[in-house]
């Protein structure tokens, strides 16, 4: 497996026009757009910082994953994001080390992105996510 860098943290937030005041407002972090990913009750609001980006994650529904998550533990990082060179490679191999999956398969995230979590029972408490862009 071979990690890239680090493609974004993610961000869990009740209003995320209200925390734009702080990550724009204040950090003056540019707010690039929003897109909503249906499947996953998310609108992500993308901001980018070099080549990385902060993800201000809102959700669209009471019952999906952010809201669960923000239900509790609060707002705030929810998952760090690694760029991989192949997925599907990275899957395999960390499912041979024993490493727990959340997604055995990747799934398509925010700007066409392929995903797959791993398990924070796996990491030491950190959603960790990997992402492959092509």
């Amino acid at each position: 497996m071979k990690i890239l860098r680090i493609d974004h943290l993610g961000v869990a937030v009740n209003d995320a026009a209200a925390a734009r005041k702080f990550w724009c407002g204040v950090l003056g972090l540019p707010y690039e757009k929003a897109e909503t990913v249906a499947e996953q009750k998310v609108t992500t609001h993308f901001l980018p910082v070099g080549e990385s980006e902060v993800e201000l994650l809102e959700s669209t529904s009471p019952d999906g994953p952010v809201a669960k998550y923000i239900e509790k533990k609060g707002e705030g990082v929810q998952h760090v994001a690694f760029r991989v060179e192949n997925i599907e490679e990275a899957l395999a191999d960390l499912k041979s080390k024993g490493v727990q999956l959340i997604d055995e398969k990747p799934r398509t995230g925010a700007g066409g992105a392929k995903i797959a979590f791993l398990h924070p029972k796996a990491t030491g408490g950190v959603l960790v996510e990997l992402c492959q862009r092509d």
